[in-house]
């Protein structure tokens, strides 16, 4: 079973209609005996950085769910905010990360944005850094919705499996063993962002 994390914030409907409507079905979880159930987890999150941490860790559901995925393996997908919450830091606030890939989220640099306005927003190419499973049969040119100011910077270049410009190359995607985060919103990206969820679901 698919079970998307209920801490309170997040589009947990828009991605559960999308899983929905690639044939997989789902749970939203908002307490302990429904996430020890879980096969795949994923981790949304919309909004300020610190914000989704402390709704997160006020929630009772962190410790469980690292134990899911850093023991037991169990494949996650963190979104939007819940990818940079797979950092350790973020610049936008001073809440610590969950560390589970080493790298901080930073903020565009508008020095290389030129006339770009900041929040990067809409539709933007995406290019492979590395092969995985979770981007098999994307197509020649996929594309992916975004809405964001800010953005991971991992440490390892091996963790990085997508990328986009905007004034400048960023991170759009990461993966390293079974943890996986995206930046952009795959539940309002039509054909693409279902592509990926039902990629996910089938790991």
């Amino acid at each position: 079973m698919i079970t998307i994390i209920d801490y309170g914030v997040g589009n947990l409907g828009s991605v559960q209609n999308m899983l929905k409507k690639a044939s997989f079905e789902s749970v939203l979880a908002s307490d302990i005996s429904a996430v020890e159930k879980a096969e795949k987890i994923i981790l949304p999150g919309i909004g300020a950085f610190d914000h989704c941490m402390q709704k997160f860790n006020a929630s009772g559901l962190r410790p469980l769910v690292k134990e899911k995925v850093k023991q037991d393996k169990v494949p996650l997908l963190g979104i939007c905010v819940g990818l940079q919450m797979l950092m350790e830091n973020s610049e936008e606030g001073t809440e610590p990360g969950l560390g589970w890939i080493t790298g901080k989220t930073i903020k565009f640099k508008k020095d290389n944005l030129g006339a770009l306005k900041i929040p990067h927003m809409g539709w933007t190419d995406v290019k492979r850094s590395k092969t995985s499973a979770l981007t098999n049969d994307l197509g020649e040119q996929p594309r992916f919705y975004f809405v964001h100011s800010f953005h991971v910077l991992p440490d390892n270049p091996e963790d990085v499996l997508l990328e986009a410009i905007y004034g400048y190359n960023f991170t759009a995607a990461v993966s390293h063993d079974n943890i996986f985060g995206v930046q952009f919103h795959p539940e309002k990206s039509h054909k693409y962002g279902m592509k990926i969820l039902e990629n996910f679901a089938l790991l």
